[in-house]
């Protein structure tokens, strides 16, 4: 477990700051100065200065303050990427983007709230806090919600030869709005001594990597791991064998850099002042020569943020100890493989052949012996692989470890008639689909629940808030979750039934775990 010195420090850190109380006309004073909310929330607040020109690919800096109050009441831009029709986000080029909101219960409480901190997902590369509608959350729950942007892409995972914190930015973002939060949040009714921070898919990663990473002692007391198993299995390259390394979420200092260097040389750049130089249309599009590929950024391992795989900190118990929910969705990669299908080509049982081939080898026979095609696209098939390879196993994995060491409660969504938040042509139904948990704890403008699905949706928020709050998920009443106790044996999570599932039953674990097939 990383040193407790940084995490007093941080903490003593919160009495520098006395922020004004948030009930007076919705202003709350933070350390750089007012800003003023609508109805309990507030938005687009700067926690970091615009990471432009020089500040491009560095460090985050402090924001420079000011003294008139700061009208809070629009959302900041996302971080530069392009439009995502499946998440259904726009395209965004500006830079000026490391701000968070802070959304609140409408009625006053007697004593701080625990504060929950949202860490949205996009597989590093599109997304932003704003896109996630958590009134619901909050006042239902009676938490306060922080929801954090973060540099993606090029510009938040950038490798190259001589540039201090490679392929870590967009890391450093996140802890960096998680410093602000610990000195801020008693201003909006918060406790900053009682921080959850959660996230999903890349936001899970995320989750992975402050659990990993020692340079966030002390800035989170609890932590919810959605989408994501910390392990090894390098999911791009399982979704679509062949990739390798530089398709890997954990990349080695190394390979990072050689993306960079290589995305360089296709740019025209031989230095870090060219590249700082360029649009960052440009940046957002690079590519990799001879593939002539985007590549994929993501963080890297082998730095002072994070010294180790995320995988390998946990098993060697440098991580840090602090009570974790962690799981999964029963159809995790149905919505990942469905884009294999294209008009008039679908993924064809050739073509799993081939797949399994690549993954494989002369084991691919014994996969496909496992995961029968019979009447299923085999796209759907493959989804079943990759779901029990890369999420649902690995998170077994990641919850026997955890449980040697912390208090873990694990769960999997199993509502195979989840609601549909994406936007998707899919040969199949998509079942339990990856994000499909988020479709219960957040508001969604075009969700429709059924009564059993509304009750569930109300014990979720019930279960994510109680341990917010407290560090075990449960309240007399509601269905118990029991901690997890090394076994198989997590919390499923369903419209007509809430209760134990074993994942090593239904996704075939013997597999996977083993090690009999590769991992």
């Amino acid at each position: 477990m990383w040193g407790k010195a940084a995490a007093l420090a941080v903490l003593a850190a919160t009495a520098l700051v006395v922020p004004a109380s948030a009930s007076a006309g919705d202003v709350v004073r933070t350390e750089y100065g007012p800003v003023r909310g609508v109805d309990g929330t507030w938005q687009g607040i700067p926690y970091a200065a615009p990471p432009v020109g020089e500040l491009r690919w560095r460090a985050p800096q402090p924001p420079v303050p000011w003294q008139q109050v700061r009208d809070a009441n629009t959302p900041g831009s996302p971080c530069p990427q392009d439009a995502d029709p499946v998440v259904g986000t726009p395209a965004s080029m500006d830079e000026d983007c490391l701000h968070l909101d802070v959304v609140t219960p409408h009625a006053r409480a007697n004593r701080p709230r625990p504060v929950m901190v949202w860490v949205h997902g996009g597989g590093f590369r599109t997304g932003s806090g704003s896109s996630t509608q958590v009134d619901r959350l909050a006042r239902s729950g009676d938490v306060v919600v922080v929801k954090v942007d973060y540099r993606l892409g090029v510009f938040g995972f950038l490798g190259y030869p001589g540039l201090d914190g490679s392929g870590t930015f967009g890391l450093q973002d996140q802890q960096a709005a998680l410093r602000w939060v610990r000195h801020n949040i008693a201003g909006f009714g918060g406790d900053p001594r009682n921080v959850t921070v959660f996230g999903e898919s890349g936001g899970g990663d995320s989750m992975c990597a402050l659990l990993a990473s020692p340079t966030a002692a002390g800035l989170f007391d609890k932590i919810i791991v959605q989408s994501s198993a910390c392990g090894h299995v390098n999911a791009v390259d399982a979704l679509i064998p062949g990739v390798g390394a530089g398709g890997d979420t954990w990349k080695p200092l190394a390979v990072e850099q050689d993306l960079g260097t290589a995305a360089a040389h296709q740019l025209g750049c031989a230095d870090l002042a060219c590249l700082r130089g360029k649009p960052t249309a440009e940046l957002l599009h690079a590519t990799v020569p001879p593939v002539n590929l985007a590549p994929y950024w993501s963080p890297a391992i082998g730095t002072p943020v994070l010294p180790l795989h995320p995988a390998d900190a946990l098993a060697s118990g440098r991580f840090h100890h602090v009570p974790t929910v962690l799981g999964t969705t029963r159809d995790e990669a149905t919505l990942l493989t469905a884009a294999l299908d294209q008009p008039g080509t679908p993924f064809s049982a050739q073509d799993l052949s081939a797949y399994a081939t690549r993954a494989f080898g002369d084991r691919a026979q014994q996969v496909l012996d496992r995961y029968p095609v019979g009447d299923q696209a085999p796209s759907r098939v493959w989804a079943s692989i990759v779901t029990d390879r890369v999420y649902a196993c690995p998170a077994l994995d990641a919850d026997r470890v955890l449980a040697r060491q912390v208090p873990v409660h694990a769960y999997e969504m199993v509502d195979r008639t989840a609601p549909a938040i994406f936007h998707v042509n899919s040969l199949y139904p998509l079942g339990a689909y990856h994000g499909s948990d988020a479709a219960y704890l957040f508001d969604h403008s075009t969700v429709r629940y059924t009564p059993a699905q509304a009750r569930l949706s109300a014990q979720m928020i019930g279960y994510w808030t109680r341990f917010a709050a407290i560090g075990d998920p449960n309240t007399p009443g509601v269905a118990h979750w029991a901690r997890f106790g090394g076994d198989a044996r997590v919390q499923g999570l369903a419209p007509d039934a809430v209760g134990p599932v074993d994942l090593g039953v239904e996704h075939q674990c013997d597999l996977w775990s083993s090690g009999t097939v590769g991992s």
